[in-house]
C-alpha cells in the first residue's frame, strides 16, 4: 500500500491480530475500515462505533490541510475533526474503506475516547503500543 501523505510505500504491523498499514517515513497509520474499533475494543474501550459513525458521516472540517487521496480506492478522503482540546484533524475514506492518521494522532484518538489518563485506566497498554509503533509524542 502507498501512503497518502509521502506516497512511500508502507508496511504492515500487526497488534492483538489487527494488521494495521504503517508508513515508516512520516509515521502516519491506516485503519481498514472496522480495524480501529477491533483495537479500541482489545483495550476495554467500548462503544466506539457511534463516535467513529459520527466521525465518517461529519460535514468536513474546515482546515488548510492538503486532501489525501484514499490509499485503496483513490478517492478524495474528507477531512474530519476528532474534537478535544487538540482539535485533531484525520482524513475519512467517502466510501467507508478506512480512515488515516498522521504521525501521532491515533493517541489524541485514544485519549479522547478514553477520557482517562492511560495510567488510571485500562488503556496504559495501547498508549505503550502507540508510543513505541507509532511514535507518538
Amino acid at each position: 500500500m502507498i501512503c497518502p501523505t509521502c506516497k512511500h510505500h508502507m508496511f504492515v504491523v500487526e497488534y492483538q491480530k489487527i494488521e494495521l498499514d504503517y508508513c515508516g517515513n512520516c509515521q502516519g497509520v491506516w485503519f481498514d475500515v472496522g480495524e480501529l474499533e477491533l483495537m479500541l475494543g482489545s483495550v476495554g474501550i467500548g462503544e466506539t462505533k457511534s463516535v467513529l459513525d459520527s466521525l465518517l458521516q461529519s460535514p468536513p472540517a474546515p482546515t488548510n490541510e492538503k486532501k489525501r487521496k484514499c490509499p485503496i480506492c483513490r478517492r478524495t478522503m474528507k477531512k474530519a475533526n476528532i474534537g478535544g482540546t487538540d482539535h485533531v484533524i484525520i482524513d475519512t475514506c467517502s466510501r467507508e474503506d478506512g480512515v488515516w492518521f498522521d504521525g501521532g494522532e491515533v493517541d489524541h484518538l485514544v485519549k479522547f475516547l478514553s477520557g482517562k489518563s492511560p495510567e488510571k485506566s485500562g488503556t496504559a497498554k495501547v498508549f505503550s503500543f502507540i508510543k513505541e509503533v507509532f511514535q507518538a509524542k
